[in-house]
């Protein structure tokens, strides 16, 4: 196959997912709204999002991240090598085994539920009276999300494998329907009181299940059906060789992880800011979620591949495409957030229970978080390519000296400037990854053309400068002709820097040759 054809091949896929996981986003970016009306920074929304926390952490650690990263390329091996049936085996076994594994989890976590909060927001005690009651309570409704996002995760891996898109990224979307509906409900039935996030927490609940209930029809038509099998002592080759991946890969997240237990313990000791974290961090989410996660799933089967032929000058060029289109769409999207970070919150978000003070206090963290967009999602690109080669080991030394920075960080600072710091040293983390990760990549598995990626990057950067420069004035004029009063000249301050900063960056690429601009043009006009 063509180098050129290999690129089409990446961008389209990613084009899929990347439009699908755009709907997942605005759609989120809807969940929020309703979330900051009913709650806004007060004490149901930071026990609502230390709640979240222990379910959402524990998705991340075993569910969406470790097993993901070790059951697509075992997967597509055994399916290239032994065929559907097999696969689909080994499918039936690993959503067996889960279901006992996540089950003792869960029953456990709903067990020692006081105890866990205790660690994450021990400060909550001394807060509002119920504050720490409410939060275990919501922690108990939720912790079966778990269950459902980690059988989404094995359904996920099955369709990505054989190069089927659309159903997973899907899958968020529908999570984030399932929370509208419930939210809306709650806002129109006008709920009070501790009911309010009581009902918000079943509503996650049923957005798990839907995120595997819509993956479901695309894996029966291809073939596959459910036949309930288990193997916890891991003595079938494939399930052995799963479980011996995920366990770096575990280790590799767990130390993500830290990062936010540690991030959330500081937060929980100033009012709010638990919350203004979570909607910053929310809000950063819809680049990383359209733009890296859906370049990194299509890298991660492409690495795959490359693994399993064990040709190293394909596995290169994939991570250099990779960190071009990641390079070239996160560029501008950092330099929108930290430029046009309050304007956009306050369209976004400030209503109801949520007031200006968090607007201001929400932009902040935003910027700040704004400054690792690029870094971030650059080893979502990164971190797979060492699990496809069996060098987890590397990428777990990453993330730990990653929690090493951030720790630092926050211990150094926190006192001094608060809740900011938080977001700064979950940017500075990131970087830090990506800086470990990349070197790691050059030295022990094949060597990437440096000058080649870093005349694209200063490339892009430029452009980004330049737009955003357009972006500021843009926004500044505006400002000084129309108050931000009513929605209407919200989002006026908001859109019209946007478009702009669209057509001077898309302008900027152009007469700097950036290929990737070429071949966007190229494609729309084709279609027209």
């Amino acid at each position: 196959m063509s180098e050129p054809i290999k690129k089409r091949i990446l961008a389209r896929a990613a084009g899929l997912i990347s439009a699908a996981t755009m709907l997942s986003r605005l759609l989120g970016l809807i969940r929020e709204q309703l979330f900051a009306a009913l709650m806004g920074a007060s004490f149901l929304a930071d026990a609502f999002v230390v709640a979240f926390r222990i379910p959402n952490l524990l998705r991340d650690l075993f569910a969406e991240g470790a097993l993901a990263q070790a059951f697509i390329p075992t997967f597509k091996a055994d399916l290239k090598g032994n065929g559907k049936e097999s696969a689909y085996e080994l499918g039936n076994r690993l959503a067996g085994t889960l279901l006992v594994v996540i089950g003792i989890i869960v029953g456990t976590a709903v067990i020692f539920a006081p105890h866990i909060v205790h660690v994450l927001a021990s400060d909550f005690r001394a807060d509002e009276p119920g504050k720490f009651a409410l939060t275990v309570t919501l922690t108990r409704i939720m912790m079966p999300f778990l269950l459902f996002v980690s059988l989404s995760a094995v359904a996920m891996g099955m369709l990505n494998a054989q190069d089927k898109y659309g159903a997973p990224a899907l899958a968020p979307a529908m999570f984030n329907t399932a929370s509208i509906i419930v939210g809306a409900s709650i806002y129109f039935g006008h709920v009070e009181g501790k009911w309010i996030v009581i009902g918000w927490s079943l509503g996650t609940l049923l957005g798990g299940l839907s995120q595997l209930g819509v993956q479901l029809p695309p894996l029966w038509r291809s073939g596959f059906r459910p036949k309930l099998s288990f193997d916890l002592r891991l003595s079938d080759p494939r399930m052995h060789r799963i479980g011996r991946l995920m366990l770096p890969a575990i280790a590799g997240l767990a130390a993500v992880q830290v990062n936010i237990i540690v991030n959330t313990i500081f937060a929980t000791s100033e009012e709010g800011a638990a919350a203004w974290l979570n909607y910053a961090f929310r809000f950063l989410q819809l680049p990383i979620g359209v733009f890296g996660v859906a370049i990194a799933t299509v890298s991660t089967t492409r690495y795959a591949d490359s693994a399993a032929e064990r040709n190293m000058d394909d596995m290169c060029k994939y991570l250099v495409d990779g960190l071009r289109l990641v390079s070239f769409l996160t560029v501008p999207s950092m330099v929108g957030l930290i430029v046009l970070g309050e304007p956009v919150i306050e369209l976004v978000y400030q209503r109801g229970a949520f007031g200006s003070a968090d607007t201001h206090n929400t932009a902040a963290a935003l910027q700040f978080y704004a400054t690792g967009l690029v870094a971030y999602s650059a080893v979502k690109v990164l971190a797979p390519a060492f699990y496809a080669m069996d060098k987890a080991r590397i990428a777990v030394i990453a993330s730990m000296t990653a929690v090493a920075g951030n720790l630092i960080i926050n211990i150094g600072f926190h006192g001094a400037y608060g809740f900011r710091v938080l977001a700064f040293g979950t940017a500075a983390a990131a970087l830090l990854n990506f800086t470990v990760l990349y070197g790691a990549f050059h030295r022990h598995i094949s060597r990437i053309p440096h000058l080649a990626l870093l005349v694209h990057v200063l490339r892009v950067g430029v452009a980004g400068t330049v737009m955003g420069a357009a972006v500021w004035a843009s926004h500044r004029g505006l400002a000084a002709q129309f108050a931000s009063d009513r929605l209407g000249q919200r989002a006026l301050l908001a859109f019209v820097p946007i478009l702009v900063g669209i057509v001077v960056y898309a302008a900027a690429c152009a007469a700097l040759r950036i290929d990737e601009v070429s071949h966007y043009w190229g494609k729309l006009r084709r279609r027209r």
